[in-house]
């Protein structure tokens, strides 16, 4: 299935199409039903995709030159213009993953992941996942996220074919989140 898709990070040529891709699986553009597909719930205007583009730190998939699929990636600085993300960060001292003290110099805040639903449950996401990996582990020795606890092909994605670990979890904005970690220097399973 993915032997036609071409791995990237992107340009700032590519900004109107992840834009596209973007207000597609947006919640608030979801009926009730769709958002039972999955969802992505941080949305990123044209100055904050061109920040994340010039620091390499958005990757991107794309067939027939379309954008299908994408990853965001980035320091914990960049997110702080969302409260959620400065709330997030805030519980580190109480979180503990395999053998690393969790900080904001020493992880990164992963995603979100989009991907078109197309091309959903077609193994489209480890080697996505890993292109992205293979870039950020130069920088960061751990990868954390939260993945609202509604959102299940997401969860299921993530601790299921990534091998994501729950290391916590909090409530903000009305909405109950798990928190995520994956050591970087670990490569994706090959296996489904």
């Amino acid at each position: 299935m993915t032997e036609s898709i071409q791995f990237e990070t992107a340009k700032m040529s590519d900004i109107d199409d992840v834009l596209v891709l973007q207000e597609l699986y947006l919640v608030v553009n979801l009926s009730e039903e769709e958002k039972t597909s999955g969802f992505v719930t941080t949305p990123f205007s044209i100055l904050q995709l061109t920040e994340v583009i010039q620091k390499s730190e958005l990757f991107i998939a794309k067939k027939n030159n379309k954008i299908i699929a994408y990853i965001f990636a980035g320091s914990w600085e960049f997110f702080q213009q969302w409260p959620i993300f400065n709330y997030m960060s805030s519980l580190f001292p109480e979180l503990h993953f395999l053998d690393f003290k969790i900080t904001t110099t020493n992880s990164f805040q992963y995603g979100p992941i989009c991907i078109h639903k197309e091309y959903r449950g077609r193994g489209l996401i480890k080697p996505l996942f890993e292109f992205m990996r293979t870039h950020m582990a130069q920088k960061y020795a751990l990868g954390l996220t939260f993945i609202n606890k509604i959102n299940i092909p997401s969860m299921k994605a993530h601790t299921e074919k990534l091998k994501w670990t729950i290391i916590g979890d909090f409530q903000f904005n009305n909405n109950d989140y798990s928190i995520l970690a994956y050591n970087m220097n670990q490569p994706v399973s090959k296996t489904i």
